[in-house]
């Protein structure tokens, strides 16, 4: 990863500059698009892929000049890390979100369900004074995108993520994000990668209107990835887990390290469960590019376990979060859409 400095002062400019370019030539390419790529029953990818690429870059650079703003209205950087700055900075990222959020949704013709808890008086407020760790399902482009979008702009929740370190060349991931408590990995590096401790860090730091973001798989689902997972708890010697884990067709199976440090971190912290189906099957760019637009419904579950409801013997706890995968992939197999085309 180049230092620092050379994103702020080569990635984030080259945004900017992509983005006037692109606006320059969107003329020719809103032709070029219609000629080489004619609408087929209305369905115009091209089209739809070139003005969601505009609204991207626009907003991406709108809220680079904003972080700008803030980081000199915070002396220059001097004030970030108060709680004013960190709150003017989350509302950048819910701005940026919702405004994409409903961009995506309009022009992939998308429609999102979810269901949550029924809003008791206990629920209600759950909402506001427990921290939160959610634990989701990893499948299909933009699922954390919608997730987060969902505890930012509904919950009005303070998201904490633990991200890939490659997602720092993306310039407003990389100067917003780093000024916010999350976190940047490296997976795959041996033991100084960090994930668990990472997650044990942002855990421990949890406050009332925070929640942390996990995907106890590590990835997005494939088959591919579901076999190897099965296989490396065979070779691990958990056969229980792994007997478990082949008994469920729509998920890898769960991590429980970095889960397990979560809980233990924070255990004053309710659980919320997220399953959703709808962008399953979109695991290519191939695949992307012919379900467009999508005329898609993405169905998504939330439950919430109390603190005090959650295990805290350890091996209790893999029992635990084994049963709820087991609960999430059932729901998938009765909830998944059939596609229009």
């Amino acid at each position: 990863m180049p230092p620092r400095i050379i994103r702020r002062l080569i990635f984030a400019p080259l945004v900017i500059v992509i983005t006037l370019g692109w606006i320059v030539l969107l003329p020719l390419l809103l032709i070029l698009a219609v000629v080489a790529s004619p609408s087929r029953a209305g369905r115009r990818r091209m089209l739809r892929l070139i003005f969601f690429s505009v609204a991207w870059l626009v907003m991406e650079s709108a809220a680079l000049f904003a972080s700008l703003g803030l980081w000199v209205a915070s002396g220059f950087g001097g004030r970030l890390k108060t709680p004013a700055h960190q709150d003017r900075h989350y509302g950048l990222v819910r701005w940026f979100m919702a405004n994409l959020f409903r961009i995506m949704t309009k022009l992939f013709k998308l429609t999102v369900e979810i269901e949550e808890p029924e809003l008791t008086p206990e629920e209600l407020a759950a909402r506001l004074t427990r921290p939160v760790i959610v634990l989701s399902r990893h499948a299909g482009p933009g699922d954390s995108f919608l997730i987060v979008n969902q505890l930012l702009s509904l919950y009005r929740r303070r998201p904490c993520i633990v991200m890939k370190g490659a997602l720092q060349f993306d310039p407003i991931l990389d100067v917003v994000i780093n000024r916010l408590p999350h976190a940047f990995v490296w997976p795959g590096k041996g033991p100084g990668s960090g994930v668990t401790q990472e997650i044990t860090r942002l855990a421990g730091g949890l406050g009332d209107t925070d929640a942390l973001l996990i995907f106890p798989e590590g990835g997005n689902f494939t088959h591919g990835r579901r076999e190897r997972a099965i296989e490396r708890l065979e070779t691990q010697g958990q056969h229980e887990a792994a007997a478990r884990a082949r008994g469920m067709s729509n998920l890898l199976a769960p991590r429980t390290g970095g889960v397990l440090a979560a809980v233990e971190a924070a255990p004053t912290a309710d659980v919320i469960f997220v399953a959703h189906t709808g962008l399953d099957d979109l695991i290519t760019a191939r695949d992307i590019w012919r379900s467009l637009p999508m005329e898609q419904t993405v169905k998504s579950r939330w439950w919430r376990v109390r603190a005090a409801d959650i295990p805290r013997d350890r091996d209790a706890q893999v029992t635990w979060l084994y049963g709820w995968w087991e609960q999430i992939d059932t729901w998938i197999a009765e909830n998944r859409p059939v596609r229009v085309h």
